[in-house]
Parts: C-alpha cells; structure tokens; sequence
C-alpha cells in the first residue's frame, strides 16, 4: 500500500515528516511536562531517532505517525497517528493511535481534532477492525480524548506495559479501545 503523505482538518496538517521538523520536535521531546508521562525526556539523537521510525513505519505499513503542522501559522505542533503495536501483549496484534503535543499547544483540541481524522483513515482507508490507545492511569488529558473519540476503557484490559521495567511506577497501563462501528465526531 502506498503510504499516505497527508490528511486535512480544518485547522491542522496531518503529513509526513521534513527534515525542519526534527528541531521542534526535539524541543517538544525534551521538555520534562510535556514528557511527565513517558520513562524520560529524549535528548535530540533520540527524537531524531523517533522521527527516523515513524518515517520507517510509513514506508512498510502505509500509515504512522503524522507530523502535526497548524494550517494558521504553518508551525510543527506535535505528531498523531497510528502505529502497529510492538510489542506482545493480551491486546496484540493490533494498531494503536496517539498523539503528543508541544505544551503551548494544550488545550486548544488538537489532540481531538487530529485523532478522528486519524481513526477515519484507519477505519476507511485501512479498514482496521479495532484501534486502541493506552498511557499511564493518571494521564487524565490523554484520557479524556480517548474518551472523547469514543473508546472506552475496560479495567480488566489494563496491563503492565512490557518495555517499561517491573519495578518502574509507570509500568502500569490503561488500555482503551474503539471498533470499526463506531460513530466518529
């Protein structure tokens, strides 16, 4: 399949990743708030690394993680989209959606907006039959959009996230999950 370069909401740019990119999005993966839900900040090797991934995951599967660009000011805001899951687990194999923002971004619906354009294209282009998310229980933001794209959330889906060591405070997860039926905003 080939891969798709780019979705449109009305306020937001869903495309693929350029090299301008990668010094945004290492701020945005450096800053210790808007990372306060993942095992660390990563330092620029790293997000350019990330960056390097999604690119990968667009070029063998057809869809990833999108660079999130404002329409208004043409800025990199953040990525969403959609990744196969890598790892094995009760839930697995299936397709996961998510999204990370540049802190003054927050706030503003983005992370909603951006998620249904990405659950449409998974459901209609890719017809997937399920598309999850998960993070952290105390990630109430994250949470309430996947509330808000109608997934729902079974406690007895939660896990322990494999590539988080068992000791680590975050290595329990919540898992939320929508179907192929569902009525997207």
């Amino acid at each position: 399949m080939a891969a798709m370069s780019t979705l449109e909401t009305p306020r937001l740019l869903l495309r693929r990743w350029q090299i301008a990119d990668q010094e945004p999005f290492a701020t945005l993966n450096g800053d210790p708030e808007t990372m306060k839900f993942f095992l660390q900040p990563l330092n620029r090797s790293e997000s350019d690394s990330l960056i390097e991934r999604y690119e990968k995951h667009f070029e063998e599967q057809g869809f990833g993680m999108w660079a999130l660009q404002s329409k208004k000011t043409r800025d990199l805001i953040g990525a969403t989209g959609l990744l196969r899951v890598t790892f094995a687990a009760h839930f697995t194999p299936t397709v996961n959606i998510g999204w990370r923002l540049a802190r003054q971004h927050w706030g503003n619906g983005y992370a909603t907006e951006a998620a249904v354009e990405a659950l449409r294209f998974g459901f209609e282009k890719l017809n997937l039959p399920e598309i999850v998310a998960f993070t952290l229980p105390q990630n109430t933001s994250s949470r309430g959009v996947m509330e808000r794209l109608g997934m729902t959330h079974n406690p007895n889906d939660d896990f322990d996230h494999p590539k988080v060591p068992q000791w680590h405070p975050m290595v329990r997860h919540v898992l939320y999950r929508v179907k192929n039926d569902s009525n997207l905003a």
